[in-house]
């Protein structure tokens, strides 16, 4: 998932803003889930953290990488981890649950 940063989404000091970040890893969680279960519109999050590493880039895009932590019959975990464009070290990681309404067989 990638997210390019505007003005309008930086805090005084120039750092990219919590709320930002945290709407690429719920973007980034539901997109990827989506992708292994199919479309099911009422897969919902039930909890996400997001812990802060460092701070990100204000002139590049953040990228999230998600990866599969467990995918069960009612509910997926996965991790994102958020890095500044070009940055080998991750800027936020955070660890997502989605809840999968029963499947229709």
């Amino acid at each position: 998932m990638r997210h390019t940063i505007g003005a309008e989404e930086l805090r005084p000091g120039g750092t990219v803003s919590g709320p930002v970040m945290m709407a690429v890893v719920d973007v980034a969680l539901y997109v990827a889930i989506l992708g292994e279960i199919g479309l099911e519109a009422l897969s919902v999050t039930t909890s996400l953290n997001l812990n802060f590493l460092r701070k990100p880039s204000a002139t590049r895009d953040i990228i999230g990488v998600c990866k599969l932590l467990k995918l069960g019959k009612r509910l997926a975990v996965r991790e994102v981890s958020i890095y500044s464009e070009g940055e080998p070290e991750p800027v936020a990681h955070a660890v997502g649950t989605y809840s999968i309404p029963p499947r229709k067989l």
